[in-house]
C-alpha cells in the first residue's frame, strides 16, 4: 500500500467514523439537551428522530449524485455540510433552530459511508476491496456502538453539550484538506437531466415510511396494529413507493436517467443484497440493549453499564478487519456464512450461559465479531458486483434498507422486555414464597411493575428491610431475564435467517456466473 492509498484510507475511515458517531454520541446528552431547552421528553426525542429522517432523505440522493458527478466532490460536499451543520447545532439559540440544524447536519452525514464505500469499489483493485471495505465497516460499527460512551466522556471533560458538536468542526476541516489532497478527481459521469420528480417522490416515500416506523419506539409488539400514526404514515409511504416504481419505470423507458434504475432490481444478487441488508440491520439493532441487560440482569450500576459496550465494539472492529481479509481470499458469501454462525453462537450464549459479567464479555465478543464482519464489506460487494455505473445508487438502497431494519427491530426486541416485566408481580409472589417472606397487598401496590426501571430501582433503594430489598432485586433480575431471553433468542433467529439467506445467495451467485459464462461462450 503506497502513501497516497494509505492517506486515502485514513481520510475515508475518519470520515466514516465521524459520520457514524454522531447519532450515538447524542444519546448520552439527550437529557441534558431536554433540560437546557426546557422541552418535554417526547419533544426531546425529536433530536434523534429528525437526524434519522434527514439520513433517510439524503442517502438515496447522495447515492445518485455521486454516480452523476463522482465520489470526490460529493465526499467533500458532505463533509462540508456536516461541519456547518455541527456548528449550527452547537450555536442553536432555540429548540426549533436546533432541530433544523440537526436535519441539515444529517444531510451531510447521511452519505459519507456510501461515498467512501463506492469510492473504494471504483478505484481499488478487486483483490483489495474486501479488506478496505472491512476497515470502513469496522469504523462504522465501532462508532455506532461506542457513541454513547464517547459522548459521556466529552460531557464529563467539557462540562457542556456544545462540545459534542464543536469537536466535529476541526475534524471536518482536516478531512477537507486530506480529501482534497488524497482523493482522485473523477469526471462527470453523465450530462442527462436530473430526475427531480423521482427524487421528490422517493424522498417523500422514505420520509413517510421512516417517520411511521419511528412512532413504534417504546411500544410493545402487540400495539403495532393499533398505532394510528404508524399505520397511516407507513401506508402513505408504501403508496408513494409504488408511485415511484411506476414513475421510474416510465422515465427509464424513455431513455432518460432515473434516480433509481428499475432494471437494477432485475439483478438477482442485488435483490438478495437488500434482504441481507434488512437482516443485518436487525442484527445490529439488538446490541443497543446490552447496557440495559448489564444493568437490569447482571446488576451493574447504570453509570457503568454503558462501558460494557467496549469489548463488543472492539470485537466488531476486529471482525470487520478480519472479515475484509477473508473476503479477499474466500469471497463474500463464505465470509457471511461464517459470521452468521459466530453471531448465532454469541446470541445463544446470553440466554443459555451468561450469569456473570465475564461470561457476558465472552458472549459479546462472539456477537461483535459476527455483526462486525457482516456490516459493510460483504453485502456491499454482493450489491454492486453486477451493477455497472450505478454503484452509489446500489449502496444507497442497501443503506436505506439496513436503516429500516435498525428501526423496525428494536420494537420487536422491546416487546420481549415488556412481556418480561409484565410478569413482575407473579415472579415476585413466587420468589417471596420461596424466601418465606409475606407481602401484603398494600406493599405490592407500591411497587411499579410497568418496566420503568429508574422508578422501580429508586423505590427499591428506599426499602429499609434488607431481606425485602434482596427479594425485589432478585425479582428484577428474574423478570429481566425472561424478557432478555426472548430478545436474544429472537436475535439468534434473525442471525439464523441470515445464514439461510446467505446459502441462497451463494447458489444465486453461482447460477449467475454460469449464465454469464454460457452467454460469453455462445
Amino acid at each position: 500500500m503506497n502513501n497516497k492509498v494509505r492517506l486515502t484510507m485514513i481520510t475515508l475511515m475518519i470520515g466514516v467514523f465521524m459520520g457514524a458517531l454522531d447519532n450515538g454520541i447524542i444519546t448520552s446528552s439527550l437529557t441534558t439537551l431536554i433540560h437546557s431547552f426546557g422541552v418535554s421528553p417526547s419533544w426531546g426525542a425529536w433530536i434523534i428522530t429528525i437526524y434519522t429522517l434527514g439520513l433517510t432523505i439524503s442517502v438515496p440522493i447522495v447515492g445518485k449524485l455521486s454516480d452523476r458527478y463522482g465520489r470526490r466532490i460529493l465526499f467533500l460536499t458532505e463533509i462540508s455540510l456536516f461541519g456547518i451543520g455541527s456548528l449550527l447545532v452547537a450555536l442553536s439559540p432555540t429548540f426549533t433552530f436546533l432541530l433544523i440544524a440537526r436535519f441539515f447536519q444529517a444531510l451531510g452525514g447521511g452519505g459519507i459511508f456510501i461515498l467512501a464505500s463506492s469510492y473504494i469499489l471504483d478505484t481499488f483493485p478487486k483483490e483489495r476491496q474486501g479488506r478496505a471495505l472491512g476497515m470502513l465497516g469496522g469504523m462504522n460499527g465501532i462508532a455506532s456502538v461506542l457513541g454513547p460512551n464517547i459522548g459521556s466522556f466529552i460531557l464529563s471533560v467539557a462540562g457542556t453539550w456544545h462540545w459534542l458538536f464543536l469537536i466535529n468542526i476541526p475534524i471536518a476541516i482536516i478531512l477537507l484538506i486530506l480529501g482534497a489532497k488524497s482523493l482522485e478527481k473523477q469526471e462527470e459521469r453523465t450530462s442527462s437531466r436530473l430526475d427531480i420528480a423521482g427524487i421528490l417522490v422517493l424522498s417523500s416515500a422514505s420520509l413517510s415510511l421512516m417517520y411511521g416506523l419511528t412512532q413504534l419506539k417504546g411500544t410493545s409488539f402487540k400495539d403495532i396494529f393499533t398505532s394510528v400514526p404508524f399505520l397511516a404514515f407507513v401506508m402513505i409511504g408504501i403508496v408513494l413507493y409504488v408511485m415511484f416504481f411506476y414513475l421510474e419505470k416510465r422515465v427509464e423507458a424513455k431513455g432518460t436517467e432515473p434516480v433509481l434504475p428499475i432494471s437494477m432490481l432485475k439483478t438477482p444478487t442485488y435483490r438478495w443484497s437488500l434482504v441481507l441488508a434488512l437482516l443485518s440491520g436487525g442484527i445490529l439493532a439488538s446490541v443497543i440493549f446490552i447496557p440495559s441487560y448489564v444493568e437490569q440482569y447482571l446488576g451493574v450500576a447504570s453509570s457503568m453499564s454503558g462501558y460494557w459496550f467496549t469489548p463488543l465494539a472492539l470485537a466488531a472492529g476486529v471482525g470487520a478487519a478480519m472479515g475484509g481479509i477473508v473476503i479477499d481470499k474466500k469471497g463474500p458469501t463464505f465470509t457471511m456464512f461464517a459470521a452468521s454462525i459466530i453471531a448465532m453462537i454469541g446470541y445463544a450464549l446470553f440466554p443459555l450461559w451468561v450469569e456473570h459479567t465475564w461470561q457476558m464479555v465472552i458472549a459479546s465478543l462472539f456477537v461483535g465479531i459476527g455483526f462486525g464482519t457482516l456490516i459493510g464489506a460483504p453485502i456491499n460487494i454482493i450489491a454492486t458486483e453486477h451493477i455497472k455505473g450505478n454503484k452509489g445508487v446500489a449502496l444507497a438502497g442497501v443503506s436505506l434498507i439496513r436503516q429500516m431494519g435498525m428501526t423496525i427491530a428494536p420494537t420487536i426486541y422491546a416487546s420481549f422486555l415488556t412481556r418480561g416485566f409484565s410478569q413482575f408481580g407473579d415472579v415476585l409472589q413466587s420468589n417471596a414464597q420461596q424466601a418465606g417472606i409475606e407481602l401484603t397487598p398494600g406493599a405490592m401496590a407500591q411497587i411499579p411493575t410497568n418496566g420503568d426501571m429508574a422508578t422501580m430501582m429508586s423505590m427499591i433503594d428506599k426499602i429499609p428491610s434488607p431481606p425485602v430489598k434482596e427479594l425485589l432485586l432478585k425479582t428484577v433480575h428474574d423478570a429481566a431475564g425472561i424478557g432478555f431471553d426472548g430478545l436474544f433468542w429472537s436475535a439468534t433467529l434473525v442471525a439464523g435467517i441470515m445464514l439461510l439467506a446467505v446459502i441462497i445467495v451463494h447458489q444465486v451467485r453461482k447460477r449467475t456466473v454460469s449464465q454469464h459464462d454460457a452467454s460469453v461462450n455462445a
